[in-house]
């Protein structure tokens, strides 16, 4: 059966409310934008640049570099290019290559949601690229999702790239929480959990953040690489316990977890934050 026309009055509101919601939904999308959410937490001044409520003042820095990692990589440090209206030098790893790259910065094309070889070289560029610096040194580093597969390096040699996927499988299908999942990720890897962080001290620390985890959960974006661990490694022990996973975990990873060889990652209150602002 067939619905009779609408009246000409109905149309007319129909029309108007499909175009009040567009015009909503257009807003949104500007102000949730990366340029846009740079442009309230970044500014020049002079020859300070300001992020959040520090400012650095680049004359004075012996070196400053950028470390932008994440499904974001490149638009990220493209926003903070054109802020700090200077040549930056530094690292984005991204799953898809921009088609114009920025001057100054290498790029590693990262896999997603699993880890590939470019992963695993970006990782190891990044933490020669952050070695070495000294309380003069400032680190950037814009983090978005997707970044612990971007970038990822196991914390022990005898780990190949085979088993860091075969263990992410594992854990993804193990039905565990995602919480749960990234508190194993980061004790298997040299970058998360806070250990970027520590490669970086004692240079000053700057990390922006484009994310959608709550607010009080940060260190759970891409595993927080730069932040202080929540989680601790009798937790992964438990965890992997509860989802009987140690059988699922290759060889490699499966002795750390038999015989407790899970070294701790760095807690709030590590030197490694001292000089680290998010």
């Amino acid at each position: 059966m067939s619905l009779p026309p609408a009246e000409p009055a109905t149309e007319a509101v129909f029309r108007e409310m499909r175009a009040r919601a567009c015009e909503m939904f257009r807003h949104a999308l500007a102000e949730c934008s990366i340029p846009r959410a740079f442009s309230r937490q970044i500014r020049r001044e002079g020859d300070s640049l300001r992020v959040g409520n520090d400012a650095y003042d680049m004359k004075s820095l012996a070196r400053m570099s950028v470390v932008s990692i994440g499904k974001a990589g490149h638009t990220m440090a493209e926003a903070l290019a054109n802020i700090a209206g200077t040549r930056l030098d530094g690292i984005i790893a991204c799953p898809n290559p921009p088609a114009e790259q920025l001057p100054g910065f290498r790029y590693f094309t990262g896999g997603h949601p699993l880890p590939n070889e470019a992963s695993l070289q970006a990782a190891h560029a990044i933490l020669k690229l952050v070695a070495g610096g000294s309380a003069r040194s400032l680190v950037l580093f814009l983090i978005s999702g997707g970044a612990s597969a971007i970038a990822e390096k196991p914390i022990i040699d005898s780990i190949t790239l085979e088993d860091v996927v075969a263990t992410y499988k594992a854990l993804v299908l193990s039905g565990a929480p995602i919480a749960e999942i990234n508190a194993i990720r980061k004790h298997l890897s040299a970058l998360k959990g806070g250990r970027l962080a520590q490669a970086a001290a004692p240079a000053c620390q700057a990390s922006v953040l484009v994310s959608d985890v709550p607010e009080k959960s940060l260190d759970a974006l891409a595993s927080g690489p730069t932040m202080p661990d929540s989680t601790t490694a009798a937790d992964c022990y438990a965890i992997a316990e509860r989802y009987q996973l140690t059988n699922a975990f290759p060889a490699s990873v499966r002795v750390l977890f038999e015989r407790k060889l899970l070294d701790e990652t760095p807690k709030a209150g590590d030197p490694a934050f001292a000089h680290s602002r998010y």
